[in-house]
């Protein structure tokens, strides 16, 4: 329907000028960087076929040395996995692996909130909190970029 198509061209508004085109990959700025009490809703729909998906926080863009990773979320269809790690001072970290379920289906639409504590983000899909990531970088309002790619259609992303 034409509506349909409306609504897609709706992307643009007031609310997600931020970020006014949602392709993948996707890189974007986080403006002021994270803090306490701050969040970031992504949504989109998951491929039909899909094999992973990455949303990655980052430290700002580095030609020189790679920035760090706050947080990698790394979501693992074959296997059925939701990874977690960070990159910090040129290391990856210990991965976490554990989940209560798998909360991503193909083809079908999704949202995920990043909540940022003082200790930890905390990872909500669909209005379910999945897990905890203790935070590995200290100056969280230097966690200023946001990358997304993979298998996966964005549609907003506040």
């Amino acid at each position: 329907t034409e509506d349909g198509l409306h609504l897609n061209n709706s992307l643009s508004s007031p609310e997600s000028e931020d970020f006014p085109r949602l392709t993948v990959p996707f890189g974007g700025t986080i403006k002021g960087g994270m803090r306490p009490g701050k969040k970031i809703v992504i949504m989109g729909i998951v491929d039909p076929n899909p094999t992973s998906f990455e949303i990655s926080l980052c430290c700002g863009d580095s030609d020189v040395s790679p920035a760090d990773v706050a947080v990698e979320l790394q979501a693992r269809f074959p296997d059925q996995q939701f990874v977690r790690n960070a990159f910090v001072s040129g290391e990856w970290g210990e991965e976490e692996t554990s989940i209560p379920y798998f909360p991503f289906i193909p083809d079908q639409p999704f949202r995920l909130e990043m909540h940022c504590e003082y200790q930890r983000f905390r990872i909500f899909v669909d209005g379910h909190q999945l897990f905890d990531f203790h935070h590995r970088v200290s100056d969280l309002s230097g966690i200023d970029k946001i990358k997304i790619f993979g298998d996966l259609q964005l549609t907003k992303l506040g």
